[in-house]
């Protein structure tokens, strides 16, 4: 018999056993992974330096950064906050900085000082793990659960749902076995496409722009990176979490428009150019009038807007001007298709969130049964909240859990 059974190795499973070890005395606490290995999200986020959270200190503002949950965010938040992250980590040997973008990484740049301040805790406080043991089904008792798994039959006074999510809605069938209602999953942070487009010259390049979905009103500010298959970096990453479900619908076709100047608007960008026109100067389209835009992508949107650069600007029609300002400022482009960003896959669905009390995280049918992480129906954009859930709810179910005992 244990007294609390974690289902995930991941960073809300590893958190949560390890704050209820550390927080109790001889608890039997045993956590279960079904692959051959733990904490693998944790291991590429941040191109392998792990964004552990993010600067913002106020919860409600923290909280504003989840498109789906944060309402429930903002009180769970109050209860474990980015903060009490950064301290919490800190104390355990893990010494953290936090970036211009207010993303939050280890001082090492390197996602292994988290993990291993994670599997050095567990070892230390008797978190028992076993990998490769998949869970097969959940028995609610009169009085704790019994659990199968691949491996055997295991009883416990207290289950903790710490699996992550996953991209296929039967995956959590064995939740609706247990009446558990579910958002059906869909991704949420990737790039987007473009088929033959004609940046490809420019993969690689990096630069702040505001990018817009077309026929909604989102949008998001920041960088914006060129790749061989369309658009990727912060920007387009925000607004593919916030449209998750509306891109979805649409089956990932659909349109954007980017400001290459987001500081300007048309009007402004037209005025400038006209500027250009009436200038003594002979000065010639293809050098940059904008510090902001790099000098290829600069020549890239004059041939885009077709312009010819070795023309004087007094040359350029006023036809011309107009297009050009037209693609600085709200330059359309067709979107086919999705890329997954890297490797840190997340979905939007999960277990719907008017289920769980935000105290606790414990499943209100489900006395006993709590849940965290990606598991339930929260995501957030890129920079650090995505994991903050996972610490966040970790630590609420964690308590929930001992106080339960």
């Amino acid at each position: 018999m244990f007294d609390i059974v974690v289902i995930g190795g991941g960073a809300a499973g590893f958190f949560c056993a390890i704050e209820a070890a550390m927080n109790s005395q001889n608890k039997r606490i045993l956590l279960l992974e079904k692959s051959a290995k733990v904490l693998s999200k944790v291991k590429v986020s941040g191109g392998g330096r792990c964004n552990v959270t993010n600067g913002i200190t106020n919860p409600a503002t923290f909280a504003c950064n989840y498109p789906r949950g944060a309402k429930f965010m903002k009180k769970v938040l109050y209860n474990f906050s980015a903060v009490d992250c950064r301290n919490w980590f800190e104390a355990h040997g893990v010494e953290l900085k936090e970036e211009a973008d207010g993303r939050v990484f280890p001082v090492s740049d390197s996602s292994q000082t988290v993990i291993d301040c994670l599997l050095g805790l567990s070892e230390k406080f008797g978190v028992k793990t076993s990998l490769q043991e998949g869970v097969e089904k959940i028995i609610k008792l009169d009085e704790g659960f019994e659990i199968k798994t691949s491996k055997q039959t295991i009883n416990t006074k207290t289950v903790v749902l710490a699996c992550g999510g996953s991209p296929k809605n039967e995956s959590y069938n064995w939740l609706r076995d247990l009446s558990i209602d579910i958002e059906p999953p869909v991704p949420s942070l990737f790039t987007f496409n473009c088929q033959n487009h004609m940046f490809n010259d420019l993969m690689g390049l990096s630069c702040e722009a505001r990018v817009s979905i077309e026929g909604s009103s989102i949008q998001e500010m920041g960088p914006l990176l060129i790749t061989h298959w369309g658009f990727s970096g912060p920007a387009v990453l925000k607004c593919s979490a916030k449209a998750a479900r509306i891109l979805h619908e649409k089956e990932y076709n659909f349109s954007i428009r980017i400001n290459w100047l987001p500081e300007l608007n048309q009007d402004e960008i037209r005025e400038w150019l006209q500027k250009q026109q009436t200038s003594p100067s002979k000065r010639l389209a293809k050098h940059k009038l904008f510090d902001a835009l790099p000098q290829r992508l600069w020549e890239g949107l004059l041939i885009r807007a077709g312009v010819d650069a070795n023309k004087l600007w007094a040359e350029i029609s006023r036809k011309q001007l107009n297009i050009l300002a037209e693609t600085l400022s709200a330059d359309k482009w067709e979107i086919k298709g999705k890329t997954t960003f890297k490797e840190e896959f997340v979905t939007s669905g999960g277990i719907k969130l008017n289920q769980l009390d935000p105290e606790t995280c414990m499943i209100k049918s489900i006395p006993g049964m709590f849940a965290a992480g990606e598991i339930i129906d929260v995501d957030g954009i890129t920079g650090g909240f995505n994991f903050q859930n996972a610490w966040s709810t970790g630590y609420a179910c964690a308590h929930g859990a001992l106080k339960m005992l």
